[in-house]
């Protein structure tokens, strides 16, 4: 059968169920039959086939509840199991809706969106079918609820009792949700008694549904036993003797995962290594997971030492995961070598502002660097391995592609024996002096140390403004010696330089390439250390670099939107203007698993949502502030915007403007666009920062 979207999908309805028509239809069918010859020589022949092929398919059907859908099946090598990854909608969800306004219709038109945040969720599950019988059993992850999940703000290592005293947690919150958990399980059908239904029907039904969080629920409170855990199952990846199978599972709230064993013939897990952060487990490599040519052990990837590693552990319980990598540095894209001796890997080892590929034993041992050139290198290795084919680029350089030997960077020779393939820019590019900006460094009021670009005419003088541009995304690296995704910031930021301004662009807390402190530094409270980071970027350039202190601005787009919100909202008398672009204004109308990851959600965590959302904070506003939106983002919604529009005009604020862009998503797409909003941002900082010099930044 086919299901929507024209996907074939696997129904509950046997074939005569399915073309069984009306009363007077079936009435007709049997007279036709009966009368002509013709007609009832090509159904006997139908049922004679039909009836040979139940003979001779002994496999019982799997059949799937309305609405739910397969989408993806796994066979494993030896041909025995297919394991069957199923999704269901979820149960009483609202999903947004974007209104685009500019079409060819000339009507307006609806864009379905996605949920908010702390809304229920779709859901995943895994069940293994036998190829030879059809039968088929629930992967079982093994994981038991238990007591209502704790607000948590630091590894558990560190907490300390006082700090738990200071979470703030939402206890109320808590208890509801245990009272709606509670309903939901009175309200649910156990086990036992949707697999009577099934043999009532005569037709095996799949575990049994609850369609609660989000993720793979399974109702086990029969009899008193403990239901399981929202827990979501995915990367599963087959030994290649196909006896096992190992798989991630994540907790609903995402502060726990596990690398599991399956066995395929009974469906039950095993757990080989369990990774738990109090704020939320993440990081680059949060996805790697492989075997090694043994079939013993499986890889992957954990933050528990601070940093992305990689790791091995034995599938037969032999002991805890062995760390191959270690160090304050990232590994990132890890694969094996086509003879499976060893690996493959991107490393920040050398800097954290470079990516290079480096080999190791599959064992563990010394790591060798591959690329040759500074700055950043994404790798694709040729089918022999002999050659590397780069593509490389640099801070003021485009990505190219080059090809050089797979072999060790010998530092006499590094680039000898580099080739490059590609020249990209247009011929006007390479006729401006574009700056390769420098590195800083300053201490933030904590102490931590904070890594920026700077921006600096080389004639500035003491007393000019200045600019501190906010990344977006929140957890992206932004620092770093490679051509920026936000390149046309890049280029807008030497026009400031030659109009007499400073610009300095920070990885803040919550930015990526520094490992899980730094990526958790956001927990509970978006617009805490994230925001004075930037504050004491401001003060880094009135302090060492002379800038002026009352013509001070900031601008950014998304995260760096919201970032701006919150610096002209809270701390008012810091900026004299601020430009934000696709702004988020309240995080309980973003999406669920960026959010709830940071923030909790918002019917437990309440008082995160409100000192992280910049609506709450509106009234603060002081300096000049230029709001820019597109109309059809159905990221960051233009709702957003609309609702704190409102409440600027409910607090009778008069120091805004806002653009809309009717035809724009989250990243713009028409140039006419990107230029009107950069124009409106550099009129904003010449009206109300009013450099008095121009200075040339080594260009034209």
């Amino acid at each position: 059968m086919r299901g929507a979207g024209g996907q074939q999908q696997r129904q509950g309805q046997s074939d005569a169920q399915q073309q069984r028509g009306t009363e007077s239809q079936e009435v007709l069918k049997k007279e036709e039959r009966e009368l002509l010859e013709a007609v009832r020589e090509r159904a006997m022949q139908r049922e004679e086939f039909e009836a040979r092929r139940k003979r001779r398919e002994r496999r019982q059907p799997f059949n799937l509840p309305a609405g739910q859908n397969i989408t993806n099946l796994s066979l494993s090598p030896d041909g025995q199991y297919v394991i069957a990854v199923i999704s269901e909608p979820a149960t009483g969800a609202k999903n947004t809706i974007v209104p685009s306004y500019v079409n060819e219709s000339a009507f307006t038109e609806d864009i379905p969106s996605r949920t908010k945040v702390g809304d229920t969720q779709g859901r995943t599950r895994m069940v293994v079918l036998s190829v030879a019988t059809g039968e088929w059993k629930a992967v079982d992850h093994g994981r038991r609820a238990e007591a209502a999940p704790r607000i948590q703000t630091r590894t558990e290592s560190n907490v300390t009792e006082q700090s738990q005293r200071e979470r703030g947690v939402d206890t109320q919150g808590q208890q509801q949700a245990a009272r709606d958990q509670q309903a939901q399980q009175q309200q649910g059908q156990t086990q036992g008694q949707q697999q009577e239904q099934a043999r009532q029907q005569g037709a095996q039904q799949p575990p049994p549904r609850t369609g609660s969080s989000g993720t793979q629920t399974e109702m086990m409170q029969q009899g008193g036993q403990a239901k399981d855990r929202d827990v979501q199952l995915f990367q599963l990846q087959w030994s290649e003797d196909g006896r096992h199978a190992a798989m991630l599972a994540r907790s609903a709230d995402n502060k726990e995962r596990w690398v599991l064993r399956l066995d395929p013939a009974t469906g039950k897990t095993t757990v080989l290594a369990e990774m738990r952060d109090e704020a939320w487990v993440g990081g680059p490599g949060a996805f790697t997971l492989g075997w090694l040519p043994d079939n013993e052990r499986v890889y992957f990837q954990s933050e528990r030492d601070g940093f992305a590693h990689l790791y091995t552990v034995n599938i037969n319980g032999g002991g805890a995961p062995v760390q191959l990598t270690s160090g304050q540095f990232e590994v990132s894209d890890v694969r094996l070598s086509r003879d499976k001796t060893k690996f493959y890997f991107t490393s920040s080892e050398n800097s954290f502002f470079q990516r290079h590929l480096f080999s190791m034993p599959s064992a563990g041992g010394a790591r060798t660097q591959l690329t040759r050139l500074a700055g950043h290198n994404q790798t694709d290795i040729s089918p022999d391995e002999t050659m590397l084919a780069v593509v490389h680029s640099y801070s003021n350089k485009p990505p190219e592609l080059y090809l050089h030997p797979n072999t060790p960077v010998q530092k006499a020779a590094a680039r000898t024996d580099v080739k490059q393939v590609t020249t990209s820019p247009a011929l006007e590019f390479f006729t401006y002096n574009w700056l390769d900006p420098p590195i800083v460094n300053f201490k933030a009021r904590d102490g931590a140390t904070v890594y920026a670009r700077l921006y600096k005419p080389a004639n500035f003088r003491r007393g000019s403004p200045a600019v501190v541009f906010v990344h977006g995304a929140g957890y992206l690296q932004n620092v770093h010696q490679w051509w920026s995704s936000y390149y046309r910031e890049f280029m807008f930021h030497h026009l400031l330089m030659e109009r007499g301004y400073a610009v300095i662009d920070l990885d803040y807390r919550g930015s990526a390439g520094y490992g899980r402190d730094w990526r958790t530094g956001i927990y509970r409270h978006m617009g805490g250390k994230d925001l004075t980071d930037h504050l004491d970027a401001a003060q880094y350039l009135v302090r060492e670099h002379g800038v002026d202190a009352k013509r001070l601005g900031i601008y950014g787009g998304s995260y760096g939107g919201f970032i701006t919100f919150m610096a002209m909202f809270t701390t008012p008398d810091v900026f004299a203007a601020g430009a934000a672009l696709r702004p988020v204004a309240d995080w309980a109308h973003y999406n669920h698993p960026y959010t709830s990851n940071i923030l909790n959600l918002p019917q437990t965590d309440r008082e995160a949502y409100r000192r992280s959302s910049p609506i709450y904070h509106a009234a603060g506003l002081k300096g000049a502030l230029l709001i820019c939106h597109g109309m059809v983002d159905a990221n960051v919604h233009f709702q957003d915007t609309v609702r704190l529009v409102q409440r600027l005009i409910e607090l009778r604020k008069e120091n805004w403007e806002l653009a809309v862009y009717p035809v724009e998503d989250h990243s713009f797409e028409r140039e006419t666009s990107w230029a009107d909003e950069y124009k409106r941002i550099l009129k904003l900082f010449e009206t109300h920062l009013r450099a008095e010099a121009t200075s040339s930044a080594g260009g034209k």
